[in-house]
């Protein structure tokens, strides 16, 4: 009896599945956010759409062609019908259109990263490491599967400094095998107003399974710690990481800063002006850089009001405070001999536009530094926060290389 009745159920199920109502709402729901791949968002409440919608265009893709397909296999007639597939291709379209734009954006960084570190730049890493490496800028399955992460040792909450009051904490991302390893510091962002070192944890995790210390540190955040607070945290964090680097399994020759957007700044001013351990390289994902620039060229739409934001972070205007705009900006540090840098900056970012990485850039090489530009022509601020989106499989393909040259080829000279 149960048989016969699930067997009467079937072509009920089947029914509604190649019913026009879902096709319709398949092609509705995936047109509005397919949308989002090209519309900037206006607000903060809609940013995790302009943010997310190109990251996820995989999972569009194959629900736009399962909705042209079942509009195809329940074919109506009338006008109604031939609206809806029209918006079905351009929905198909506009989800095609980061996928489209990836090999262009790949060719460009690899011929840099050939031009800028050599041609065969990881000859001089060891084959272990290099066996690591993903081995193509986008898999396809990653996209919808997620990206591998091995197990790692995580050792959480660790305080390294109590400025007026305020427990900095730090975590500490190991490999599982006890040994003596590189070090990536990083520094999160959150426009210097919020943020913890668990941010962006699963980058931390795929780097330590690769084989590094990763030394993920907090900082005070503005308005009421001003810069420079935050500044003086990184420092401090430095300090703490160099007594403790023995303990922790880290060889203070192979260290990288790298920061997301507030954090950027903060690993750029501390690499590029004084740090307290020797810097082997700098990893920068959209950071600031030109803040009196920002100011005076804000983006369109302006969801998060970046004036607002730089004004609690320094505490008034450019015209009010011009030194300290000055010295709050990494560009002013650009000067020969810094440690070589990888800029990974969103072609539609409206937080950090993406010119101002390429002014950045620009006045590296102008001043004879090693540096390496890795533009992402659709993505928006903040696009690895979907850790196996394109955008993020293409930055992560090309930081891993970056790191595996700076920090684990046999060949280095320590920095004395």
């Amino acid at each position: 009896m149960i048989r016969k009745k699930n067997r009467k159920k079937l072509p009920l199920l089947a029914a509604f599945l190649v019913s026009p109502f879902i096709s319709w709402f398949l092609s509705a729901i995936a047109l509005f956010l397919s949308l989002w791949v090209i519309i900037p968002a206006p607000t903060l409440f809609l940013y995790p759409l302009a943010v997310g919608a190109p990251e996820i265009s995989p999972w569009l893709v194959a629900i736009h062609t399962i909705a042209l397909f079942l509009n195809l296999w329940k074919r109506h007639s009338g006008k109604v019908y031939i609206i809806l597939l029209i918006c079905n291709l351009f929905a198909l379209i506009l989800s095609l259109l980061p996928l489209m734009q990836f090999p262009a954006a790949n060719a460009a960084i690899a011929t840099q990263m050939q031009a800028v570190l050599g041609e065969n730049y990881l000859a001089a890493v060891p084959q272990a490491d290099r066996a690591q490496l993903r081995p193509q800028p986008f898999i396809l399955a990653d996209a919808f599967r997620g990206i591998p992460i091995r197990d790692v040792r995580i050792d959480r909450a660790i305080g390294f400094a109590n400025p007026d009051g305020v427990s900095l904490k730090l975590n500490l991302y190991r490999p599982m095998q006890i040994g003596k390893y590189p070090a990536i510091i990083t520094i999160y962002g959150g426009a210097w107003l919020r943020g913890n070192p668990d941010y962006n944890e699963e980058f931390s995790r795929y780097m330590a399974a690769q084989g590094y210390c990763v030394v993920a540190i907090d900082y005070r955040h503005a308005p009421k710690y001003r810069f420079p607070a935050q500044l003086e945290d990184v420092q401090a964090a430095l300090s703490y990481i160099k007594t403790h680097a023995d303990d922790w399994e880290i060889d203070l020759n192979r260290i990288a800063l790298m920061g997301r957007s507030a954090g950027a700044h903060l690993a750029m001013l501390t690499a590029y002006d004084s740090s307290v351990l020797p810097v082997r390289a700098v990893v920068n994902y959209y950071g600031p850089n030109d803040l009196i620039g920002g100011y005076n060229d804000p983006p369109f739409p302006d969801a998060i009001d970046v004036r607002a934001v730089l004004r609690a972070f320094l505490g008034g205007t450019p015209d009010e405070l011009n030194q300290l705009y000055r010295r709050a900006s990494p560009i002013n540090y650009v000067k020969p001999n810094l440690p070589p840098s990888l800029l990974v900056y969103a072609g539609r970012d409206h937080i950090v536009q993406a010119k101002f990485g390429r002014s950045l850039y620009e006045r590296l090489r102008a001043t004879g530094n090693r540096a390496i530009l890795l533009e992402i022509p659709w993505a928006e601020h903040a696009f690895d926060t979907v850790f196996n989106g394109p955008s993020n499989q293409l930055a992560l393909y090309y930081t891993e290389r970056f790191l595996a040259h700076a920090l684990k080829s046999s060949d280095y000279q320590p920095i004395k």
